[in-house]
Formats: C-alpha cells, sequence, structure tokens
C-alpha cells in the first residue's frame, strides 16, 4: 500500500511539473518578413515617445545616447537593474536579429529564450505593430556602442526564478494588438497608440495588486509609486479635469503644470524625452488623455505636518 502511494505521489509530482514547465514556456512572435526598409525618423521619434533613454542611459554621465544601462529599480519584489541595449556586440544587442529584438520588446522573451521580468515593460510594448519595432531597432543600431556589464537583480526567492514569469504573463499579459477605433478621428488614434504602447504611461499612473498586475479597473488613476517612494497622479478627468487640451500638451512638452509648479521625481526625465516628440504628436497624447473618463484611484496617504 505504501509503494502504491509513493508511486502515485510521484506520478502525481510529474504530471504538475510537466504543466508548470508547459504552462510557462516563453512564448514568441512569428515575426513576418519586412515589406519595407527601417524608416529611422520613425524610430527616433518612437524612441523618445518610449523614453528609452530614462532607463537605459548609461547612469552619472551626460549623453543620454549612450545606453550601457545599470540603472537600479525599486520595487515590492527586489531591485531590478536595467540592461546594456546599446550596439555593442559583447554587452549590448550588438549581436541580436530584429526577430530577437521584436519578441524582446512585444512578448517579452530573450533571444536565448527565457522571461524578462516585467520592470521591462512589454505588458504595454505588445500592443505596438512590429514595423515601428523593427524602425526602433533599426534606430538604436546607429547609437553608439558602450562596453561594461549590468549586476543581475537582486531579488529574494522565489522572485528570481524567471521561470514563473510565465504565470505571470497567462495572469496579467494581453498579447493582443493595438486596434484603431474608428469612432475616433486620426488625431485621437495616434495619442491611443502613443499612450498605451510606447509610452507605456499606464505602468505607473495605475495601481497595482499584490502580484504586480495593474488592476484594470483603475487603469491610468494614480497610486503608489512602483520604485517604492512618493506617489503618483492620476492622470483621468479625476485628476486633471481641469487641465485643457493644450495644458497638458504644454505639461508634455515643458513639464510646467497649469498652475505654475513643475513636473518633479521621475517625471522630470519622462519630460525630457517628451519634450523631443513632433508638436503633432504631443498633441495627440493630449487629445488621448483628455478623453479618459474619470475614474477614482486609491487615496493617497496623508502628509505628515510639516513634510
Amino acid at each position: 500500500m505504501l509503494r502504491r502511494t509513493l508511486l502515485a505521489a510521484l506520478i502525481a509530482a510529474v504530471a504538475a511539473f510537466a504543466l508548470y514547465w508547459w504552462l510557462t514556456a516563453p512564448a514568441v512572435l512569428a515575426v513576418p518578413a519586412p515589406i519595407r526598409n527601417p524608416d529611422l525618423a520613425n524610430g527616433q521619434e518612437l524612441f523618445h515617445a518610449g523614453g528609452c533613454s530614462s532607463c537605459h542611459a548609461t547612469p552619472n554621465q551626460p549623453d543620454r545616447l549612450r545606453l550601457g544601462g545599470g540603472l537600479a529599480l525599486g520595487s515590492p519584489f527586489g531591485t531590478f537593474y536595467v540592461p546594456n541595449i546599446s550596439p555593442d556586440p559583447a554587452y549590448g544587442i550588438g549581436r541580436w536579429s530584429e526577430a530577437d529584438f521584436v519578441n524582446a520588446v512585444m512578448r517579452g522573451v530573450s533571444p536565448a529564450g527565457t522571461h524578462y521580468f516585467p520592470a521591462f515593460p512589454y505588458t504595454s510594448y505588445h500592443l505596438a505593430s512590429v514595423d515601428d519595432v523593427r524602425d526602433l531597432f533599426a534606430y538604436l543600431k546607429t547609437l553608439p556602442s558602450v562596453s561594461g556589464t549590468v549586476g543581475d537583480h537582486a531579488l529574494p526567492f522565489p522572485f528570481n526564478i524567471r521561470r514563473n514569469v510565465g504565470i505571470w504573463k497567462l495572469l496579467f499579459m494581453d498579447t493582443a494588438p493595438f486596434v484603431a477605433d474608428a469612432a475616433r478621428s486620426p488625431q485621437w488614434n495616434r495619442g491611443a497608440y502613443l499612450v498605451n504602447a510606447f509610452g507605456h504611461c499606464a505602468e505607473c499612473h495605475s495601481p497595482r495588486n499584490a502580484l504586480g498586475g495593474i488592476i484594470a479597473s483603475q487603469r491610468f488613476a494614480g497610486g503608489p509609486n512602483p520604485e517604492g517612494e512618493g506617489w503618483v497622479p492620476n492622470i483621468t478627468q479625476q485628476g486633471i479635469g481641469n487641465w485643457s487640451e493644450k495644458d497638458i500638451a504644454d505639461f508634455l512638452e515643458t513639464g510646467d503644470l497649469p498652475e505654475g509648479d513643475s513636473a518633479s521625481g521621475a517625471m522630470r526625465a519622462v519630460i525630457k524625452n517628451l519634450a523631443q516628440l513632433t508638436a503633432e504628436d504631443r498633441a495627440a497624447m493630449a487629445a488621448y488623455l483628455k478623453s479618459l473618463p474619470p475614474v477614482q484611484g486609491p487615496t493617497p496617504p496623508k502628509r505628515k505636518e510639516g513634510g
């Protein structure tokens, strides 16, 4: 009887592991052959829209196009270190194929076939078009090569097990493409695309659950800073309902709030990127953001007296 019980337990354990392995297998995108040459100007625009230099530029040096990585990103799950995405063949992405880059950006899968942690906002980038991601890749290859390794992420068990990210993706990652709303203007649709895909605004401006997934019903409604310090504001009409489209567009260019204050914290780096966009793209983002219905987000903590 004991033998049978042990055998049954072993079979169950093997079956459970096989199911886990199957559920957590990285899923890649079948990248179609290109139908046009890369558009470097478009790639540069999307580089700024995505704020790539804010995270990937080597810290403590002035050139925002030297993408050697190394920035530490705090989170409730540990500290992530941003990788080198310069064209360096040894330390960056110089040996990556176009398909490698597309799958990294849109599916969160490395060229080695492992999951990237969702500190990399591929949960937003999946909405991008493959051609736009190709253009971004082509632009990145024109930037300076930067040598040097980046430290390993400092994550406790079980968050350091990359295979577990497959379960997280099943729970929280949608891979549906962006679909334009035929009832809306081309400007609104361009803004929706930039805000939700490359701009990945919801990644910071939305509250998250205990597992780090965005709470869909409170998307864009603000919440605790994912890096653990401060509060990210509500950017629905609940939070910025008194802003005009021009106010929003001006803020995306200058960082100046309508009431005279200025952007602070990480948003200052974001503004440096968005200021490089065309005025038309900033206006499109403003039109989309102004259309967001009011959503009540989490209540910010009260500020201490004298703080």
